[in-house]
């Protein structure tokens, strides 16, 4: 697919514009491989897969918590659920995803949400100077540090992966 004709992808374009709202000179990249995975984003990105910001959507009660991952590990609903202090706390649905976020999984974005979602941040991804995050397309992605992505994202920073 064209870099063109993804950057016109409306998704692309919120995250895009999330994105240069925070700071005017932070760009997407187009990767000529999809990104749909951590493993996928690495290999073409050239980096290691825990430099990759996984973007998950838990459903706790009536409740919907986008959780920022390491691409090396994963998150512990037993630890959410502590974190959170509710008995049930599981994936979102894929539909629920989209209708929260406006992404469809494989490119959900850290940033440019419909609605608005609490965010918690891996501690885990502070071990890297730049960390990668999807941008709304399998293909799309931008990088960012740790510290930056906590103040655009709003994100509080907690220890929920295994």
């Amino acid at each position: 697919m064209p870099t063109n004709s993804i950057l016109q992808n409306e998704p692309v374009k919120r995250a895009e514009k999330s994105l240069r709202n925070f700071d005017k000179n932070m760009n997407i990249l187009i990767l000529k491989n999809t990104a749909r995975t951590a493993e996928d984003a690495a290999t073409a990105l050239g980096c290691s897969i825990g430099a990759i910001v996984k973007s998950l959507l838990f459903k706790t009660g009536d409740k919907f918590i986008l959780c920022l991952v390491s691409g090396d590990k994963r998150c512990s609903l037993k630890k959410l659920k502590k974190i959170f202090n509710e008995k049930d706390v599981s994936m979102a649905k894929p539909d629920d995803v989209k209708r929260v976020t406006g992404y469809t999984i494989g490119g959900v974005s850290p940033i440019g949400h419909l609605t608005k979602v609490k965010i918690i941040l891996d501690n885990n991804l502070q071990r890297f100077s730049k960390i990668y995050a999807a941008a709304g397309h399998p293909n799309a992605v931008f990088g960012i540090d740790f510290n930056q992505l906590i103040l655009l994202t709003s994100a509080e920073i907690k220890e929920f992966t295994e």
